[in-house]
């Protein structure tokens, strides 16, 4: 097949991964001809444009397709993608994350590509939105939903939410779980012992493990609201923040406010070849995100073998279950608190959630999984 994939930034960030994974297993495993069109990388959280060379991929940068919503430039990417589309002639056009949807599909469907298909990794609409940014939202993702054939959820809750917000028509929808590399996370490829030195930990620290860009609604506040009463409990527990941010500087400065500075172990960007052994080395999880498609850090944190604490948001209940985990209303702090000290107490009890987790979730979140799926789905739109 000729394929073209499209997407604003190819930061280290779950969407991305997931889309660079798709890219490379449809390139390897499938020996499609496949173009990745991409916009600029900006920001502190490093970018995958090395991988993707590295891996002998197409990719095609292009500085107009931007996340901010800025008509003038949005209307040349759009233009500018049509023209790329009548190049390349794909077979299937598949875009992914918001802005890209709208425009990608705008280009494809007006390009009339056999087929065009959709993948949510997290709705721009939602509770934590204001309510003129939800009615822009979701008009634009009713409009884009008409142009195209499928659209593919990370989670079931994507498709729930999306389907009761009026966008799309259920039989367009298709559950596709975002892929990785499985085998990385049930075998770190470095020591637990060794990571931890490297890291600081002491034998008797238990550690929690936080991996998200420091970004606001990703929980980091929430965490160190918590740290003192958890600290109170249990002066062993330790918090580790994996991934880096605009918010780095003002978190270290809230530590050191609240007294909390000696728990917390801010590690910084790091390649995702690494985030296997760091989970490895932690006790647990916690990520208390107010949105998140299926943030990929819980099914990895399991298949290591760590449990998680997770708020109720989005497809998190759909691997954080009671046998997994910890799963909190959204800024629910007390439960957070309380959920911390519980799994920071009990080495029995962090061991059964985590060793269930592996056993429930190693095959659905193998990248060949998705992708096998992906285009078993791009077979069925296509004509005979």
């Amino acid at each position: 097949m000729k394929i073209v994939h499209i997407i604003t930034r190819l930061i280290l960030g779950g969407a991305q991964e997931n889309t660079l994974l798709t890219v490379e297993g449809l390139h390897h495993r499938h020996g499609d001809d496949v173009t990745l069109i991409t916009g600029p990388a900006e920001g502190p959280e490093g970018d995958l444009f090395d991988r993707s060379y590295r891996q002998g991929l197409k990719v095609e940068m292009m500085p107009e397709l931007i996340r901010p919503v800025r008509p003038l430039t949005d209307v040349k990417a759009y233009r500018l993608l049509r023209r790329a589309i009548r190049r390349l002639r794909p077979d299937v056009v598949h875009t992914h994350s918001s802005k890209a949807g709208i425009v990608g599909r705008a280009a494809a469907w007006d390009e009339r590509v056999p087929a065009v298909v959709h993948t949510i990794h997290g709705l721009p609409f939602g509770p934590s939105e204001t309510p003129p940014k939800n009615h822009l939202y979701v008009a634009a993702e009713r409009w884009a939903a008409r142009r195209c054939h499928a659209i593919v959820s990370v989670c079931d809750a994507m498709t729930e939410q999306a389907l009761a917000a009026g966008v799309g028509r259920p039989e367009q929808y298709r559950t596709v779980y975002s892929g990785m590399d499985v085998e990385a996370f049930l075998d770190p490829p470095r020591p637990r012992a060794e990571v931890r030195r490297e890291l600081g930990l002491a034998d008797d620290d238990v550690a929690f493990g936080t991996v998200a860009r420091l970004f606001e609604r990703k929980g980091h506040e929430d965490i160190l609201a918590v740290a003192p009463e958890v600290l109170k409990a249990n002066p062993r527990v330790r918090f580790v923040f994996i991934g880096d941010g605009v918010l780095r500087e003002h978190l270290m400065g809230e530590t050191e406010r609240l007294g909390v500075r000696h728990a917390f172990h801010f590690v910084g960007l790091v390649p995702p070849g690494r985030i296997p052994e760091l989970l490895g080395a932690m006790d647990a999880v916690v990520h208390p995100s107010l949105r998140e498609g299926l943030a990929r850090v819980l099914p990895q944190s399991l298949l290591v073998g760590r449990p998680v604490i997770s708020y109720d948001v989005d497809g998190a209940r759909e691997v954080v279950l009671p046998e997994t985990g910890i799963l909190l209303k959204p800024r629910d702090l007390p439960g957070l608190a309380a959920g911390v000290v519980r799994l920071a107490a009990d080495p029995a009890l962090r061991d059964a959630l985590g060793q269930e987790g592996r056993r429930r979730f190693a095959h659905q979140f193998r990248h060949e999984t998705m992708t096998d799926q992906l285009r078993a789905l791009y077979t069925d739109l296509l004509p005979a």
